[in-house]
Order: C-alpha cells, then sequence, then structure tokens
C-alpha cells in the first residue's frame, strides 16, 4: 500500500484553492473574449491582469504568525565596525625605575613614596624616607623604621630618636642640620632583622641619598647598617674605632642609640666615637672649603 503525503497545512490549502479558482475564472475571461472584436479582447484582458494583481496582493499579505521573509542585507547596509582600541600600556610605578634617574631629594620621596619594590609596602604604615637639612654635610644611618617611626613616618622619632638627639646635641649638632636615614624604608613586621630582598629593594635609594647630599662624613648606627654599608660580616664591636669608606666618604660606625638604652656600658665608646666623628667633620669640610669651586661642584 502507497503512503499518502500528509495533508498540506490549512494556510496552503487555502491559497490552492484560491488559485484554482482565480485560474478558472481567467479562463472563462479569455474563452469571452475569443471572437470579439478587439475593444472586448482588450478589457477582457485588463479584468485577467487585475485578477491577477489581486491574487499576488493576497499571497503577499503576512498571515498571523507567519515570519516574514528575511530583509536582504548588503555591505552597504550594515555600518563599518568600529576599530577596537589597542589595550593601554600598563602604568608604571614611578618606583620601578632607577633611583639615579632623580635629581633632588624631593623628587627621589615622592617617586619612592609608594614603593612596593618589596612585600613590607604591603605591610607598612608610613614610607619612612629620611629626614634632615637637604643640605647637611653630615648624615647618619641606621637600619630600619621601628613602630614609631612607622606610625609617624620619620626615622629616630621614640626613645632612641630622643638620644641621638642629645647625643648631637653634645658634639654642637641640632637635629635639623644633619641628615638622618635608614637602610630600609619600611618597618620590618615585628622589628625583625631585614632580609636580603629587602636589602637589595632600598640600598639603591639609599644610595642615591648620599650621592645627592654628598656628605663629607658617614657615621652608622648598629652592626647592620654598618655591616650592610660597608658589605662586611663584622660586627659593631670590631668595626667602631676606626674610619672606613664608602664610595669614597669615610664611615665612622658607631652603636646604635637603642643598644644604649639597652646597656649603658656602651655610652662610653659611643661617646668616643662621636667626638672623632665631629673631629673628622670638621677636618674634611675644611679640606672642601680650601679646594677651588670646580672641584666642589
Amino acid at each position: 500500500m502507497t503512503d499518502r503525503p500528509p495533508p498540506p497545512p490549512s494556510d496552503d490549502l487555502a491559497t490552492m484553492t484560491r488559485r484554482l479558482r482565480g485560474a478558472v475564472e481567467l479562463q472563462a475571461i479569455l474563452r469571452e473574449g475569443k471572437g470579439l472584436g478587439k475593444g472586448s479582447v482588450l478589457r477582457a484582458l485588463d479584468r485577467a491582469a487585475e485578477l491577477i494583481r489581486t491574487e499576488r496582493r493576497r499571497e503577499g499579505a503576512a498571515a498571523p504568525g507567519r515570519p516574514r521573509a528575511a530583509a536582504r542585507v548588503t555591505t552597504a547596509s550594515v555600518p563599518p565596525r568600529a576599530k577596537t582600541p589597542a589595550p593601554a600600556a600598563p602604568v608604571v610605578g614611578s618606583w620601578q625605575r632607577d633611583p639615579t634617574e632623580f635629581d633632588s631629594l624631593g623628587e627621589l620621596h615622592d617617586a619612592f613614596a609608594e614603593c612596593q619594590r618589596c612585600p613590607l609596602g604591603k605591610t607598612r604604615t608610613h614610607f619612612v624616607f629620611g629626614t634632615g637639612s637637604p643640605k647637611a654635610k653630615l648624615v647618619f644611618v641606621g637600619e630600619a623604621p621601628g613602630r614609631e617611626e612607622d606610625l609617624q613616618g620619620e626615622p629616630f622619632v621614640g626613645p632612641a630618636g630622643r638620644l641621638l638627639n642629645k647625643i648631637l646635641a653634645a658634639i654642637g649638632f641640632r637635629r635639623n642640620e644633619v641628615y638622618i636615614a635608614n637602610i630600609l624604608k619600611c618597618r620590618p613586621p615585628g622589628n625583625r632583622d631585614p632580609q636580603p630582598m629587602e636589602i637589595a629593594s632600598c640600598s639603591p635609594i639609599l644610595a642615591r641619598q648620599v650621592d645627592i647630599l654628598r656628605p663629607v662624613v658617614l657615621c652608622t648606627l648598629g652592626s647592620f647598617a654598618a655591616r650592610t654599608l660597608l658589605g662586611v660580616n663584622q660586627g659593631i664591636s670590631r668595626l667602631r674605632g676606626g674610619t672606613h669608606d664608602y664610595r669614597g666618604i669615610p664611615v665612622i660606625p658607631t652603636y646604635h642609640p637603642a643598644a644604649l638604652l639597652r646597656n649603658s656600658a656602651w655610652k662610653r665608646p659611643t661617646w668616643e666615637d662621636v667626638q672623632r666623628l665631629r673631629r673628622e667633620y670638621d677636618r674634611r669640610l675644611a679640606e672642601s672649603a680650601d679646594l677651588p669651586p670646580e672641584t666642589t661642584s
């Protein structure tokens, strides 16, 4: 038994019925005009044409729910695609630059105030750059900021800082006449010893501070500062009492003021060290004043 095709949808059946009725009517019109005069034939053809146009209008009307034919899309009708902008280059923090690019303490401070060269940048409260006169010819270098220094953003402001102020006054200096800095610019958590990566990150900043200031004498405070600046492994008890060299600048190591608060026996040797520091400072300053201007520029 041959399978019969399924009946067409109701919409298609209606369309076929109209077409069949129209074909029959068209045949009658043409037959009517056969054998008539020219005018009658033309009228019959006009009626046939009108019938065709009417049928086309019916088919062109979209039935409810029937999707309309998609409009033809041409290249001219599509607006040009906007060019996707190239991704912006990542912003490089100024603290990633070489410290030697900056020519003043103010520029150097501003460039590294948000420093993230090591993990301490995420745990500090303040970046402790340094304090004192930008014209100072005597520079003191400590180890790292402590709790008070981290809170206030200035080196040597706690008990050890107050003792350092007294030591300076004893040899004829005010705090604002010298310059005070640390090897590290951020406080290590719990005041632990600085780690090699932290030292490597901060040392170029300190080196540039010294280059800009061009002091006649440096004084290191404590074992860590002396070992780091001089590149040695000896303790302060062996390093103090002598004059060392840092990039052509004489260095006089002495005990850290915090150590003097813990051990009063170290106050006498510290007093000897700072007296020698004063003499060395006066001698070097006098020598630099005697040099021709082009040498000191």
